[in-house]
């Protein structure tokens, strides 16, 4: 005698869930006989772009076609987040030998996990749909102006509270001299919050603003600095002739250390360090204790103790410990950071 689970089958893992038998599959069941039957089990063919997650922009149309098999002509039922659609947002059709899910104009609340289950008799097979509904992020909450010293501005700011429900690409900051009103971009998609802008031009005063940017674009808005950078000239230093020079000499010190980072493929990225050395060190600069000297895909710069690194399109290989060198005729210092490259979502 058979048992009652004995008429369980499992679906091709990769296309969709196969046909699931219930108790009323039992032998000898007065309602299995009653059942037409059935001449093709259902199965459902998931298209291979959305067995990941399907991503639509605020406004966009959702307008998916799932196919499916089952002989005679199964039922589906479309759920979302394991509960019935809401008619008045999401819109089924369904035909002989497929399912079409709808929606005009999609909002983030139609984020989420949407289920096709297709029956037919005591079998039946699902398919899960994971879509998210993004837009550009809201603006930074503040921008502010940390410091100015020689033709440098050090500036800081706090991130967004909406990042348009997905993760930032990064953040643009950008200048204007209070003479023309015109911006101009200084950093693009920067990771971090806190960054120095630096060959201000001596005798001009400056505003600064920074935009957050996600797979959508800028934010619409941006914080402007509520103070200018007013970068002084120079004084001029008289030498009274009799008197030593006091000895300025001093071995390599690291006034900021680097700052671990995490980046995304392609995108390029830039390491920061400060360095405080008289006379003026030898930068140089290593990953996994290796010398990127030469390196064309690495730029170096080191200007009044600033010392910066870029990394031209990063790779998950281009992740590593990266250590800045300084060495001078007193001393030597080093400083280290780790960088990660993940893979774009």
């Amino acid at each position: 005698m058979k048992t009652k689970r004995q008429v369980e089958e499992a679906a091709d893992p990769a296309d969709a869930e196969g046909p699931q038998t219930t108790r009323q599959q039992e032998a000898g069941s007065p309602s299995l006989q009653l059942l037409p039957s059935i001449e093709e089990h259902p199965k459902i063919w998931l298209p291979r772009a959305l067995r990941q997650t399907y991503i639509r922009k605020v406004g966009e149309t959702v307008n998916l076609l799932i196919p499916f098999q089952g002989k005679p002509k199964p039922q589906t039922i479309w759920t979302h987040n394991g509960s019935a659609l809401d008619n008045s947002r999401v819109s089924v059709r369904n035909g002989e030998h497929d399912s079409i899910l709808f929606i005009r104009e999609a909002q983030r609340t139609d984020s989420g996990c949407y289920q096709l289950c297709v029956q037919l008799g005591g079998l039946q097979a699902t398919a899960t749909i994971n879509i998210l509904v993004i837009e550009k992020p809201g603006p930074p909450q503040s921008i502010k102006l940390v410091d100015v010293w020689g033709a440098n501005a050090t500036l800081e700011w706090t991130p967004p509270q909406d990042t348009g429900n997905t993760a930032l690409l990064g953040y643009t900051v950008q200048k204007a001299d209070k003479k023309s009103g015109l911006w101009f971009t200084v950093l693009e998609r920067y990771h971090r919050t806190s960054c120095i802008v630096s060959d201000l031009i001596v005798g001009n005063s400056y505003a600064f603003r920074v935009f957050a940017e996600n797979q959508c674009g800028l934010s619409d808005t941006a914080p402007v600095t509520a103070d200018l950078a007013h970068i002084q000239k120079a004084a001029t230093v008289y030498k009274a002739k009799g008197f030593a020079q006091r000895d300025l000499s001093e071995a390599p010190k690291f006034t900021q250390p680097l700052a671990d980072c995490t980046t995304v493929t392609g995108y390029d990225t830039q390491l920061f360090c400060c360095v405080r050395a008289s006379p003026k060190p030898k930068i140089i600069w290593l990953k996994n204790k290796m010398d990127l000297q030469g390196n064309p895909k690495y730029r170096a710069l080191s200007q009044l103790g600033i010392c910066s690194l870029e990394i031209r399109k990063p790779s998950p290989f281009d992740g590593g410990i990266y250590t800045c060198k300084a060495i001078n005729a007193l001393g030597e210092a080093s400083v280290d950071c780790r960088v990660d490259v993940k893979a774009p979502h």
